[in-house]
């Protein structure tokens, strides 16, 4: 049985429902998932199957977008230099070698300390200030600054620390105080117990026998950088899909993978960065998006094993997943599925989440469809 599409579009999208419609009939039976879009602060897009448009999914990495977003806005300020040394905010990071990397390389995952020898646990995998000082006195995995490698469970503690030192508020204050709260945006890091109902727990998807086979090919060895870097080599092992069905997490909002957010809330965000909304003048400055979504760290990913794109923090997007996009869009996907970015030529802000945790991790396939009908809409405006 098919899901039925809910939502609005504005004139001229009518092509994204039918997209989407036809994307939902191929899925499986108990399919959840919603998809969101404005352009030039005006929404656009606001459709959902299985679900309701007010349920809450775990983000993953799509939850590190907000902590560069908080980034970007401290240095517009003036509050954060990207080339001043981290030990400049935060003197014990350059204990074993790191001591002359600069923000700028710390946002651009080339600072080689993806994880530590010995793994964390959950209390700290929870806690973005343990994380900090775990790493503080891990030796880097590689020399930092000469090569660059997803942080994935790390990045969001690693900028926290410095937001923390420069600013004497966490990263998740800040973007509370500063971001989510002025837009009531449904994107939260670090869950408000009155809005626990909403959660919609993570569900893993099996592989087909294809994917399997693929997987069990795949050397997965415990200290691998790509373990290391996903706590595979914990005493107790990270199964990363549970990660946000466990309350901790969520309460917590660790900045690397901790976030809750609707498709609205993702959109919502991207949208107040580069765009007026509600009267509302944008976040960022158009200098600072561009800074932020230069290519800085593009080529082979010591812990992907494969090509990626980074700009300060955040995905390059327009680069391999979404080659449609404009340059210089800013945006993260997360490993169930979600993705959000925005794109600062078309005035493009998107948001997608879904339940069920897609295969292999990362945004899901159906990103590229989705995307591109809205790019597309877009443009013809």
């Amino acid at each position: 049985m098919t899901q039925e599409i809910h939502g609005t579009i504005a004139d001229g999208f009518e092509g994204v429902r039918e997209e989407f419609a036809a994307f939902v009939a191929g899925e499986r039976a108990d399919y959840e998932g919603q998809l969101c879009a404005y352009v030039h602060g005006r929404k656009v897009v606001d459709l959902w199957a299985g679900t309701d448009a007010d349920a809450l999914y775990g983000v993953f990495s799509s939850t590190k977008g907000a902590a560069y977003l908080v980034v970007a806005l401290l240095v517009q300020d003036g509050t954060l230099e990207l080339d001043r040394k981290v030990t400049y905010y935060w003197p014990e990071f350059g204990a074993e070698g790191k001591g002359a990397l600069t923000l700028r390389d710390l946002l651009a995952h080339r600072a080689g300390v993806v994880g530590t020898d010995s793994g964390f646990t959950l209390a700290e995998l929870a806690d973005d200030r343990q994380l900090a000082e775990r790493l503080a006195d891990q030796r880097p995995f590689w020399r930092p600054g000469t090569a660059f490698g997803y942080h994935a469970m790390v990045s969001g503690a690693l900028v926290g620390e410095v937001v923390r030192r420069a600013t004497g508020r966490t990263l998740q204050e800040v973007y509370q105080e500063r971001i989510r709260a002025p837009y009531a945006l449904d994107f939260h890091l670090g869950l408000p117990a009155p809005q626990e109902p909403r959660f919609r727990t993570t569900q893993p998807m099996a592989p087909t026998p294809d994917q399997q086979a693929l997987l069990d090919a795949t050397p997965t060895g415990p200290h691998t950088l790509a373990s290391i870097a996903y706590n595979r080599n914990a005493s107790e092992p990270t199964d990363l899909a549970s990660l946000p069905n466990m309350p901790l997490i969520r309460a917590k909002g660790p900045a690397s993978v901790g976030g809750v957010a609707s498709a609205r809330g993702l959109a919502g965000t991207y949208a107040a960065a580069i765009s007026e909304v509600d009267q509302r003048a944008p976040l960022l400055k158009p200098d600072t998006v561009a800074e932020f979504g230069q290519f800085h760290s593009v080529g082979y990913d010591l812990v992907a094993r494969a090509h990626r794109s980074f700009g300060l923090g955040f995905q390059i997007t327009a680069d391999v997943a979404h080659p449609f996009l404009g340059a210089g869009t800013i945006g993260h996907s997360g490993a169930s599925g979600s993705q959000a970015f925005a794109d600062p030529w078309s005035g493009l802000a998107y948001g997608y989440t879904r339940r069920r945790f897609a295969f292999p991790g990362g945004a899901a396939p159906e990103n590229d469809r989705l995307a591109l009908a809205i790019h597309r809409a877009a443009l013809a405006l």
